[in-house]
């Protein structure tokens, strides 16, 4: 028994690493443009709009890197895709390192931007297929933990490389190994893959069952492998989906909910303090004006309460966890908005976005990643992760650009952008009332039940 027990473990160890690590690396690769930004503006000579493009290059990348990503996974599995996605990351880092022209260091950051967009799908529904029903929220959340993880330590590697040399020796050389550092945890994740197994599920579907019931029992034990291969079995004499198949009606309100959601979560604001921070901590007037400590601080709250994702997301559900988490968050933004509005600068307005970061930390921001990789049965999952990742990636686009517009904007300005973050996280807080369903604990293949759907109809 003790020795089936350490062998779950290390099978669910494993697991979690090239969870973690996929998420660091979209963490990472997400992170570092902002370090490199000034450097690449000088090294270049970027007027505003190339350097807004630069910027956005990966973004760009991550929208199709998502849509294939579901199609290719389905087809070839998840595993092989994940070894894709560490390619394209080591390549990306490489190629960023060695540009000779703008064009080039703008091809090499949409190849980083395939691999983010395509492992943000991949990663959580890796998980989601191995992990046990009752730790597949902590484990999906480690996702989550790996994004922040990354974007909190690409700061201090990015100020490590930066004080290596002067000015001059940044904008020749420092990018350039600000970006190539990708390649360290890319090749740890290729390292990874070769010691994981292929999704469980996907190999069901792919009639290869032995080698499916030997996976779910090093992860879960005999008893669980023998519940999931049967709860797998009893749907497997369905086609593979199709994309259309999306909207056919015994999908159509799961598909629904887990897009609103990706939604939502870009428009509560969370990509414009992200990405701008430091303009906003100096219109704060607390004296945090240099860019390393304002993305500290947002950074630091960020990883900490992720943490208060991982230890309840089990416990207090995915439903109770958005409802305290959107509940909070559209206070924190009102009151960002109000003391924009009435001047009231200083620490509780930096007080009210940091509140606002953490609420976001702990419901928002892992949640609709674990709900959307577990409410989908198989055949339709990955093309159904593709279309909510795809969200994703585009509402942060139009986050990403439309801040500083409404932002600087005189008639706008920061008190109704505020609040109209505050207003779609409210939305949001209503939507979760009345259409999302709990699924902390469900098999995979019941949770259309939790939707009100009678399978037996279709």
């Amino acid at each position: 028994m003790n020795h089936q027990k350490t062998k779950t473990g290390n099978a669910l160890l494993l697991v979690t690493l090239v969870a973690a690590t996929g998420g660091f690396l979209f963490g990472y690769d997400t992170a570092v443009i902002n370090g490199a930004n000034q450097y690449l503006k000088a090294h270049f000579h970027l007027n505003a709009t190339q350097e807004g493009i630069a910027g956005a290059s990966a973004i760009l990348g991550c929208i199709p890197g998502a849509m294939c990503a579901g199609f290719l996974s389905d087809r070839f599995g998840r595993r092989k895709v994940l070894f894709a996605c560490a390619i394209l990351y080591a390549l990306s880092g490489l190629l960023s390192a060695i540009p000779r022209t703008f064009t080039e260091f703008l091809a090499a950051r949409f190849i980083s931007g395939l691999g983010i967009g395509a492992s943000s799908m991949i990663c959580p529904v890796y998980i989601a297929e191995l992990s046990p029903a009752a730790k597949r929220g902590r484990l999906g959340s480690l996702f989550q933990l790996g994004i922040v993880l990354g974007i909190f330590l690409t700061l201090f590697i990015n100020g490590r490389i930066q004080g290596l040399g002067d000015e001059v020796w940044n904008a020749a050389s420092g990018w350039r190994w600000m970006l190539g550092a990708e390649i360290l945890p890319a090749t740890l994740l290729v390292t990874l893959l070769f010691f994981v197994p292929e999704s469980p599920r996907w190999l069901l579907g792919a009639g290869r069952a032995e080698e499916a019931r030997r996976i779910l029992e090093n992860v879960g034990g005999s008893e669980h492998a023998r519940q999931e291969v049967a709860a797998v079995q009893a749907v497997l004499g369905e086609e593979e989906g199709r994309f259309a198949e999306l909207f056919h009606a015994r999908f159509r309100k799961p598909l629904i909910v887990a897009v609103l959601l990706m939604a939502f979560s870009q428009f509560s604001g969370i990509n414009a303090i992200m990405y701008y921070s430091t303009k906003i901590f100096a219109t704060a007037g607390v004296g945090v004006k240099d860019s390393f400590t304002s993305s500290a601080i947002v950074g630091l709250v960020n990883l900490l309460f992720t943490f208060v994702a991982i230890a309840f997301v089990d416990k207090a559900g995915r439903r109770g966890l958005l409802l305290i988490g959107m509940a909070i968050q559209a206070l924190a933004l009102g009151a960002v908005g109000w003391m924009f509005h009435t001047g009231c600068n200083g620490l509780p307005l930096l007080a009210a976005i940091l509140v606002f970061i953490a609420a976001f930390a702990m419901a928002l921001g892992p949640v609709p990643w674990i709900f959307c990789s577990e409410v989908f049965p198989t055949k339709v999952r990955g093309r159904a992760m593709s279309l909510s990742t795809f969200t994703i990636w585009t509402s942060c686009y139009i986050v990403a650009q439309t801040f500083p517009m409404l932002n600087d904007n005189l008639t706008i300005g920061p008190a109704k952008t505020f609040w109209i973050y505050a207003l779609c996280s409210l939305a949001g807080w209503i939507f979760v009332i009345m259409s999302v369903p709990e699924t902390k604990g469900v098999p995979l293949e019941d949770m259309q039940r939790q939707f009100g759907i009678d399978t037996r109809n279709f």
